[in-house]
């Protein structure tokens, strides 16, 4: 061998292979070390993935049975479904309800044999036969939960909500669901019922599309879809779903984020080069890890806030909060301290929506949640229930001072205008507010009571704060009582009648019109007050129905006597209805009573409320020739720019400065003021509430032009009208029900 070829030989054993090898050795370990990162990457994020689908599975189950304790704890739901059976009040309050409020898509009413007595499916009341194709399936929950009830004391079933219930995965119509059954119970204790007699509510919600797709959004797992095999594709995982008693009912089916398998493909080029550049691609792999690392933990941190918070203002959402709200209870028993839940509305939003439209409903909403958020403390807690709806959690109240003054901060706070898109917007809000533990410490009662609060602050004319009392529960208990008296009335029609009160003019004394009024003649309690039947009218809807009536009423008597006007008062609500101008027309063609006869009282509210809504509707009538007064005029805020743009028939002076004119105070100089704007807008004037001679003679020198009022006369009955003006008495208006 030449000196040559054994320096090559030595070259080669010596350096070249060993060299080669530990390249080898180095590139081997490397790809294995990948390799292995790249599979306990995946898996543990699968992992993860596993046990945000399983908690998310089992949140569902127990977020039915929490949303059906706001219907099933409530005497009226246990006299309405057991004893005063009430299919309407059923399906309002309890079937309705629960696929408007919590999107449940069945409901069912079981009485104590655990046969159905309601049924709603899909939003709507059904036959009780829908019940049939669920029977086998829940017979087994109810059956259960009639067992446990058997063995509880008197009570347990209201005070221990929790223990008492059953749910479970279900699979119904070949479709996988969640199933839950609670009992119908007493929130007061006066209504007794034997320990395992209790009638039952059912609820089913689907585990369908819109589940997967909010599954999807909210907790970033992409092509989520169940299966009822637990085959699936090489990129797909799949999650058992089971019962509570072990039975398989499917299969929960998504793609995982494989963070491992996109760090492999992005360090296949550094292999390559591993054996020239081991150590470059040593480094390239730690970093390529911390950043698989870190992408994962953010991708979770990320679902984690999805899932507790809202996406518009970054809150807290519903979930997140009642969950602060538990663990703030709790404190409160272990410490003795007291702590406020506020529910706050806001007024007039949706103004802001139909006027700037929802891009600037948005924007206000988050400038919201920047003002209460700074008007808080950091151990408060703000949150967003939804749309324009918020929750304050003011924790460590020493004194109710301390919650009065946070409410009037808030609505101090709202009442400035929202800068937005280049618009001013002007919103008010509505507080209702319950304290811990002056009204209860459960949960489910003092988020009750917040709620009856706010409803009493908006029912009282809305921007201001109400803290609950029991006074308030009678009130929301008499408002029911109220709005099915009312239904009857309505439906009987011999308890509702419309009274005329007399128009005068002021300067020949002779009759130039009537004004139709709504009177309720009570079988119990006499003449009820039109400032309470009629707010109730608006809020269930009544309204509609009763106008209708009153309008064509006041028609059919226009018709016979000789007056100029007849005058209709019509409700916000009626009036914001874009089918509102086209009934008046109809109407009015089916009486034959000219358009020009007729005039409509709104008051200022109708315009400043809903100004962009209500527009069309103003036109159609004035165009039509009906007239338009403005009632109560000075009371509100009288804006000359709604005038401007709305122009009206009449001015009518709210009883309130005619009443002062006795006296005279600065009621003269106001009235006189009223007179020469409607003079210079070529608008007429009519004085209400005339009671005095001395008031009829200031309005005749102020230049009213007709006067209306006790002095001249009350309010009549039709019969009494006709012998007024000469004409003869016909036959009396037809019910409600039947004329509709």
């Amino acid at each position: 061998m030449s000196d040559s070829r054994l320096h090559e030989w030595r070259f080669s054993t010596r350096i070249l292979l060993p060299v080669v090898a530990a390249g080898a050795v180095t590139v081997a370990l490397v790809a294995s070390v990948l390799l292995y990162a790249t599979k306990e990457s995946d898996r543990i994020a699968w992992e993860k993935q596993s046990l945000l689908v399983s908690h998310v599975l089992s949140e569902q189950v127990a977020r039915i049975s929490h949303d059906q304790e706001s219907a099933t704890i409530w005497d009226d739901a246990v006299r309405k479904t057991r004893y005063e059976f009430d299919p309407e009040w059923i399906d309002v309050n309890l079937g309705v309800w629960m696929f408007d409020y919590f999107k449940h898509d069945r409901t069912f009413v079981l009485n104590e044999g655990d046969e159905p007595i309601y049924a709603m499916v899909d939003g709507a009341g059904a036959d009780v036969s829908a019940y049939e194709t669920e029977r086998k399936t829940i017979a087994p929950l109810a059956e259960q939960l009639r067992a446990l009830l058997r063995t509880a004391a008197p009570g347990d079933a209201a005070s221990l909500p929790a223990k008492f219930r059953a749910a479970d995965l279900v699979v119904i119509e070949d479709r996988p669901a969640v199933a839950s059954v609670l009992p119908l119970v007493s929130d007061s204790g006066e209504i007794e019922q034997a320990p395992g007699t209790e009638y039952f509510l059912v609820s089913i919600r689907f585990l369908d599309r819109s589940f997967l797709e909010g599954m999807m959004e909210q907790y970033l797992l992409e092509g989520a879809r169940f299966s009822w095999t637990d085959n699936v594709d090489n990129d797909e995982a799949a999650f058992a779903l089971a019962s509570s008693g072990g039975k398989r009912i499917g299969n929960f089916i998504w793609k995982p984020y494989r963070p491992g398998r996109s760090l492999l493909a992005g360090t296949a080029p550094a292999l390559a080069l591993a054996v020239i550049l081991t150590a470059l691609g040593i480094a390239l792999l730690i970093r390529r890890l911390r950043r698989a690392s870190t992408e994962l933990q953010a991708s979770e941190a990320q679902a984690q806030h999805l899932a507790f918070h809202d996406s518009l203002t970054g809150l807290p959402n519903r979930a997140l909060f009642l969950d602060q709200l538990d663990r703030s209870l709790i404190e409160t028993r272990r410490t003795g301290s007291r702590l406020a839940l506020l529910y706050l509305d806001l007024d007039r939003f949706k103004n802001v929506n139909d006027t700037l439209g929802h891009p600037a409903g948005d924007e206000l909403i988050r400038e919201l949640a920047l003002r209460l958020t700074a008007l808080t403390r950091n151990k408060d807690s703000v949150a967003r229930l939804g749309g324009d709806e918020f929750a304050i959690l003011q924790t460590s109240v020493s004194s109710t001072d301390d919650v009065i003054a946070l409410c009037d901060r808030v609505i101090q706070e709202v009442s400035h205008p929202f800068e937005i898109l280049g618009s001013s917007a002007f919103v008010g809000v509505s507080i209702g507010v319950a304290i811990a533990p002056d009204s209860g410490s459960d949960r489910a009662e003092l988020m009750r009571k917040a709620d009856i609060a706010l409803y009493r602050a908006k029912f009282e004319g809305r921007n201001r704060y109400r803290i609950f009392s029991e006074e308030m529960d009678f009130f929301i208990q008499r408002r029911q009582r109220i709005e099915a008296d009312l239904r009857e009335a309505v439906s009987s029609g011999d308890q509702i009648k419309v009274v005329y009160q007399p128009v005068y003019s002021a300067a020949t004394g002779s009759i130039s019109g009537v004004e139709a009024l709504l009177r309720w003649n009570h079988p119990q309690h006499g003449m009820v007050s039109p400032g309470i039947f009629i707010p109730i009218a608006e809020e269930s809807g009544l309204i509609h129905e009763m106008g209708d009536w009153v309008l064509r009423e006041a028609c059919l008597a226009g018709r016979r006597w000789p007056v100029r006007q007849i005058a209709v008062n019509v409700s916000v609500v009626q009036f914001r209805s874009p089918l509102f101008a086209a009934k008046v027309l109809d109407i009015l063609r089916e009486t034959g009573l000219e358009p020009s006869r007729l005039e409509i009282e709104i008051t200022e509210s109708v315009l400043l409320d809903s100004a962009e809504i209500v527009e069309p509707t103003f036109k159609t009538l004035r165009g039509a020739g009906v007239r338009i007064a403005l009632d109560d005029f000075g009371t509100g805020y009288s804006s000359l720019t709604y005038l401007q743009k709305f122009p009206v028939d009449r001015i009518k002076i709210d009883r309130s400065f005619v009443h002062n004119l006795d006296s005279g105070s600065a009621a003269n100089a106001i009235v006189q003021a009223i007179v020469n704007l409607a003079r210079a807008m070529h608008v007429a004037v009519t004085a209400e509430g005339v009671e005095t001679a001395t008031q009829r003679e200031v309005l005749q020198k102020i230049g009213c032009d007709e006067l209306q009022g006790f002095l001249l006369s009350g309010p009549l009955a039709p019969a009494e009208i006709d012998r007024l003006l000469g004409v003869d008495t016909v036959i009396e208006a037809a019910p409600i029900a039947s004329a509709a």
